[in-house]
């Protein structure tokens, strides 16, 4: 399946003057990264799939619309799935992609 190219455009938007940025298509999806470090990813299968601190995981998971990545049956601390219904405004979506950027930008760089 692939990913959603209006999302792809609407993180585009929120990126146009962010340093660094590189686009990837990876896990089905576009991957956006910072200085070589994945950030924030318009998902193949719908919605977005966001990188944040991994203390903050348990917190926002408790938020609406979002769940944990899992990979090989395990959860990953430090990356969540925000469902399309959780990212419908301009406002949600730039909530999920500051923190995200903010966090990826704090990374060594690759």
């Amino acid at each position: 399946m692939a990913y959603d190219e209006d999302l792809a455009n609407r993180i585009r938007e929120l990126l146009g003057r962010e340093r660094g940025v590189e686009e990837k298509r990876m896990f089905g999806g576009l991957a956006f990264l910072i200085h070589g470090n994945m950030s924030v990813a318009a998902r193949g299968k719908g919605g977005l799939l966001v990188r944040v601190p991994p203390d903050d995981t348990e917190k926002l998971l408790a938020r609406a619309h979002v769940s944990p990545m899992v990979m090989a049956g395990r959860e990953t601390r430090g990356w969540l799935r925000v469902d399309a219904e959780g990212i419908r405004t301009k406002r949600q979506l730039q909530g999920w992609v500051t923190r995200s950027v903010d966090y990826a930008r704090g990374l060594p760089r690759k």
